[in-house]
């Protein structure tokens, strides 16, 4: 009866040590269970969509106000005074974003979309009309993705609004840019999907590590297996003794 009294003690004092490292490393950095993302945690998608729609705006706005001033298909002036006015918008929808999460923003266009203005500036007639439905219809075509998959997999509220509102702007320039009637769909380039999301542990435990949320279940589990180990000893001692 010693026996099993001194094994019982003992699994308890067992089972107060593997409790007291639980909450331990739960309380360790990078091993505890974090609090819910806060509405600046951004993730390389997030920053993805709010750069990628800045810099749209910053060239797609000259590039349809001079549709609008030098375009000769009477649709094309039309479609390229719509575009300038709307991306207006969605740039002042932008920058509001970006100032609500402390992101610093563009704030001029890449070196390829001012080669895209260049080479429409040099442009006339039925050409310039050409240049400027093909780049702008090419452009629209590679960030509409981009906005789906970061609308269907941002943590961050303010993101994923601008996603919604984006993606309508996008659809709209893209139908308004089609309606000219001069889009060669031949000729646009190859749809880019995106990757599709990862689902194994090693990339749950990135996506973890990419907005601290820290949660370190492998340790966990050890911890816990292991005081399931070291209870179940204590008692096959406690019925040995009692033999």
């Amino acid at each position: 009866m010693a026996t099993a009294r001194s094994a019982v003690k003992a699994t308890r004092r067992t089972a107060t040590v593997l409790a007291g490292l639980v909450v331990g490393l739960l309380m360790l950095p990078g091993v505890g269970m974090a609090a819910p993302a806060g509405p600046t945690q951004l993730g390389a998608t997030d920053m993805a969509l709010l750069n990628g729609v800045r810099l749209a705006g910053l060239w797609e706005m000259p590039a349809g106000t001079m549709a609008a001033e030098k375009g000769v298909n009477q649709r094309v002036r039309e479609v390229g005074a719509e575009i300038a006015k709307q991306h207006d918008k969605l740039d002042e929808l932008t920058v509001e974003a970006a100032n609500k999460l402390g992101v610093q923003l563009p704030a001029e266009p890449s070196a390829q979309q001012k080669g895209w203005l260049d080479e429409m500036a040099k442009a006339s007639g039925d050409r310039f009309d050409r240049i400027f439905v093909d780049r702008l219809r090419a452009a629209h075509g590679a960030i509409f993705p981009v906005i789906g998959a970061v609308r269907s997999g941002t943590r961050n509220e303010t993101v994923r609004k601008l996603a919604e509102d984006a993606n309508g702007f996008v659809m709209t320039h893209m139908t308004l840019l089609e309606s000219t009637g001069l889009v060669r769909y031949a000729e646009l380039p190859p749809v880019a999907m995106p990757v599709p999301p990862d689902s194994s542990l090693v990339a749950n435990a990135k996506a973890n590590a990419e907005f601290g949320t820290g949660l370190n279940t492998t340790v966990i589990w050890a911890v816990l297996l292991g005081a399931v180990a070291l209870g179940g000893m204590a008692t096959i001692r406690v019925f040995r003794g009692g033999r």
